[in-house]
C-alpha cells in the first residue's frame, strides 16, 4: 500500500477513534480493538512522520478510559514512546507527551520506575522550539502537582524546573502582535472599535469555597489567568503560570529559594515584556507561597503600585491581577500605608475636577484602560469585601462611576465591566438583549446579596419575578444560569415574596437538572437546596420532581467539582427537611456524598447538609451498613478489635443493634 494512501487511511482512523472510543472496545462490533492496538503499535516505527504521528494520536484515545485492549499491551506501548521521545516530527513529539500526561494519570504505576528519565525528558520539551510541543509537555507539570509523588518527584529536579517555568510564562513575540502590546506610550493612540474587543461578561456560577481556598482550578473560576483577552486561548504563558501555581502550594515555602533570585531580576528589569512576566510570577506564587512572602511585601506592594501608571497596557493588566491576589495582606495592614495609595492609583484614571478632563479619559487614557480600571476596582471589591464598605472609599469610588455611568448609552459594551462593579458595591440596573440580561440579572444578584433582607421592599414594588419566571424559561443557557442564580439570592433574601410562585418554579429547575449544561445544572442545584431549607416540611410534594436527576449526577463520572459539591450539599438539605422521602434512597449517594464534601470550607450550607445526612441515617441505617462493613473488613478483625475496644459502651451497643457492627 502506497505511503499517501496509508496517511489517509489512518486520517479517517484518528477521526474514528476520536469519535467511537466507547464503541470500537464493545462487544456489539466484537471488540475490534483487540487487534486495533497491536497494529497502531507496529506503526510508530513507520518511516512516515505523518502516519508515526497518527498512530500515537490513535491510541492516545483510549488511555484516559484504561481500554483493556491497550492496557493488555500496556508496557509495550510505553517503550514505543519511549522509543519515538527524540523524533524530528514535532507532531510526533507533541503526541508522546500528551500521551505521558494521560499515563501519568491512569497509569502511574507503570512510568515510576522511568521517572527521572520521564522527568528529564519533558524539562526538554518544555523548552521545544514548536509551541505546541512545549504547550503539551507543560500539562505534564501541571498532572504531577496533583499526584501524592509529586514532592518526591520533583524536589531534585525544581533548580531547572522553576525557570523553565518562569521563561514560559513571558509573552510571546506573536502575543505581542496580536495584543498590539508594544506600541510605545499607548494612553496617546485612540482606540479604534474593532482593536477593542469589548470584555464580555460571564455568568454568575456559585461554588462553595474549600478550606485551602485561594485560588480555586475549577472550569468557571473567575479568578483564572485571563488577562489577554484578544488570545484568550490555553497557551504555553498560560499553563506555565498554572503550573507553578499549583507547585507553589504543593512546596509552599520551599519554592521561595528558586524563585526568589528571578523575581529579583525580572520585576526591575528595563524590558517590559519581562517585567510583564515577573509580575505574572509574582501572582501566580502568592497563594501557596503567602507566608514565605511577606517579608518582602512592604517593597513589592508600592512597587506593584507604581507599575499600575505604567506605560504599557499589559503591564498595567497584570498589576491589577497580581496586586487582587495579595489584597487580603494589603487590607490588613493600617488603611494609609497601602490600601488609600492602591485606590488613589486606581481611579486617577477617571478622577479630575473638570468635566472635559474626565470625558477626555477616552482619549488620554482610552476604552482600554478603563476597562483595566473598572476590573482593577471590581477585582479588589471581591478580594476585600466588607473592608471597602466605608463611607470614605464609597466616596471616592461611587462618584466617579456613576459619572461614567451617566455618559455611556444603554447598548454601550463598556456597561458590562461598570455593571460588574456596581455589583461588587451595589446600585443601578437595566437590560435589553441577551448579553444585558445576563449581565442585569447578576447585577440584581449582587444587590440581593449586597443588601440582603434591605432588598425586601425593592422587590415588593417590582415585577422581578415575573420577569425572573420568562429567564428561567429562555433557550440561552447563560440567562437560565443567571436566573437560577438570582432565584437563589432571593430565596436567601425575601422568600416571602418568592414563595408564592414555587408551584411555578420547581418543575423548571427540575428540568433543568441537566450536567450536559454545568453552569446551569449547579445553579438549579444550589437554588433548591435555598428553596428548601426555607420551605422545610413543604418541599415533600417537590422531591419526586429533583431527587432522581440529583442522585444520577452526583454518582456520574467526571461530573466537574463545583457541581458535585452543590449537588451534595442540596441532597443533604432536602433530607434534613423532608428525611421520609429522602432516607430511602440513602445507600445509592452517601460514598460519592462523603467524598465530594470532605473538602469543603464548614459553613451553614454545609452545616445543614450534614444535619440531614445525620437524620436520613437514624431514618435508614442500613442505606450505610456496606459502608461501616467494608471498613471494618478493610481494617481486618485484629485492628477492629482494638479500634473498637476504645468506644464507649452506648456507642458499642448502637453499632451493634443499629448495624450489626
Amino acid at each position: 500500500m502506497s505511503t499517501e494512501v496509508l496517511k489517509g487511511a489512518f486520517g479517517a482512523l484518528q477521526k474514528i477513534c476520536e469519535d467511537s472510543a466507547e464503541i470500537l472496545d464493545s462487544d456489539i462490533l466484537e471488540r475490534p480493538l483487540n487487534i486495533m492496538i497491536p497494529k497502531f503499535l507496529q506503526f510508530f516505527k513507520h518511516s512516515s512522520p505523518k502516519i508515526r504521528s497518527h498512530a500515537v494520536a490513535c491510541v492516545n484515545q483510549f488511555i484516559i478510559s484504561k481500554t483493556q485492549a491497550l492496557m493488555m499491551h500496556i508496557d509495550a506501548f510505553i517503550e514505543n514512546l519511549f522509543a519515538l521521545a527524540g523524533d524530528e516530527e514535532p507532531e510526533v513529539r507533541k503526541n508522546v507527551c500528551r500521551a505521558l500526561v494521560m499515563l501519568l494519570e491512569v497509569r502511574m504505576d507503570r512510568l515510576l520506575p522511568h521517572m527521572i528519565s520521564i522527568v528529564e525528558y519533558m524539562l526538554q520539551r518544555t523548552q521545544d522550539q514548536d509551541e505546541n510541543v512545549a504547550l503539551e509537555a507543560c500539562e505534564f507539570w501541571l498532572t504531577l502537582a496533583e499526584q501524592s509523588i509529586c514532592k518526591d518527584v520533583l524536589c531534585r529536579h525544581l533548580t531547572k524546573l522553576i525557570p523553565v517555568l518562569v521563561n514560559g510564562m513571558k509573552y510571546s513575540e506573536i502575543d505581542i502582535i496580536l495584543l498590539k502590546g508594544d506600541v510605545e506610550e499607548d494612553e496617546a493612540i485612540p482606540d479604534s472599535e474593532q482593536d477593542i474587543r469589548p470584555r464580555f461578561h460571564r455568568s454568575r456560577t456559585v461554588a462553595q469555597q474549600h478550606e485551602e481556598d485561594g485560588i480555586e482550578e475549577d472550569d468557571d473560576d473567575d479568578d483564572e489567568l485571563d488577562d489577554d483577552d484578544t488570545i484568550s486561548d490555553w497557551n504555553l504563558r498560560k499553563c506555565s503560570a498554572a503550573a507553578l501555581d499549583v507547585l507553589a502550594n504543593v512546596f509552599r515555602d520551599e519554592l521561595l529559594p528558586h524563585i526568589l533570585p528571578l523575581l529579583k531580576e525580572l520585576l526591575f528589569h528595563p524590558e517590559w515584556v519581562v517585567k510583564e512576566s515577573g509580575i505574572l510570577v509574582l501572582g501566580a506564587i502568592a497563594e501557596g507561597c503567602m507566608q514565605g512572602m511577606i517579608p518582602y511585601l512592604p517593597e513589592l506592594i508600592p512597587h506593584l503600585i507604581q507599575c499600575l501608571s505604567d506605560k504599557k497596557a499589559l503591564v498595567r493588566s497584570i498589576t491589577c491581577w497580581t496586586l487582587s491576589r495579595y489584597a487580603h495582606w494589603v487590607v490588613s495592614q493600617p488603611p494609609d500605608t497601602y490600601l488609600k495609595p492602591l485606590m488613589t492609583e486606581l481611579l486617577k484614571r477617571i478622577l479630575d475636577s473638570n468635566k472635559r478632563v474626565q470625558e477626555a479619559a477616552c482619549s488620554k487614557y482610552q476604552h482600554k484602560n478603563l476597562l483595566i480600571l473598572y476590573d482593577a476596582i471590581g477585582t479588589l471589591a471581591d478580594s476585600v469585601g466588607h473592608h471597602l464598605n466605608k463611607p470614605e472609599y464609597i466616596q471616592m469610588l461611587m462618584p466617579p462611576l456613576i459619572q461614567k455611568w451617566n455618559m455611556l448609552k444603554d447598548e454601550d459594551k463598556d456597561l458590562f465591566p461598570l455593571l460588574e462593579l456596581h455589583n461588587a458595591q451595589p446600585d443601578q440596573y437595566e437590560a435589553p438583549d441577551k448579553d444585558f440580561m445576563i449581565v442585569a440579572l447578576d447585577l440584581l444578584s449582587g444587590l440581593a446579596e449586597g443588601l440582603g433582607g434591605n432588598i425586601e421592599q425593592l422587590v415588593a414594588r417590582s415585577n422581578i419575578l415575573t420577569l425572573m419566571y420568562q429567564c428561567m424559561q429562555d433557550k440561552m443557557p447563560e440567562v437560565r444560569q443567571s436566573s437560577f442564580a438570582l432565584l437563589g439570592d432571593l430565596t436567601k433574601a425575601c422568600f416571602q415574596h418568592v414563595k408564592p410562585c414555587i408551584a411555578d418554579f420547581m418543575p423548571i429547575l427540575g428540568t433543568n437538572l441537566n450536567p450536559e449544561f454545568i453552569s446551569v445544572c449547579n445553579n438549579a442545584t444550589w437554588a433548591i437546596g435555598e428553596i428548601s431549607i426555607q420551605m422545610g416540611i413543604e418541599m415533600q410534594l417537590y422531591i419526586p420532581m429533583v431527587l432522581h436527576q440529583l442522585v444520577e449526577i452526583i454518582n456520574r463520572p467526571n461530573t466537574p467539582k463545583t457541581l458535585l459539591e452543590n449537588t451534595a450539599i442540596t441532597i443533604g438539605r432536602l433530607g434534613y427537611v423532608c428525611p421520609q422521602e429522602v432516607a430511602p434512597m440513602l445507600q445509592q449517594f452517601i460514598r460519592p456524598w462523603c467524598t465530594s464534601l470532605r473538602n469543603i470550607r464548614d459553613n451553614e450550607e454545609k452545616d445543614s447538609a450534614f444535619r440531614g445526612i445525620c437524620t436520613m441515617i437514624t431514618v435508614n441505617p442500613s442505606g450505610v451498613v456496606q459502608i461501616l462493613h467494608g471498613f471494618k473488613n478493610q481494617v481486618g478483625d485484629e485492628n477492629w478489635r482494638r479500634f473498637s475496644d476504645q468506644f464507649p459502651v452506648p456507642l458499642k451497643e448502637r453499632l451493634a443493634a443499629y448495624y450489626g457492627v
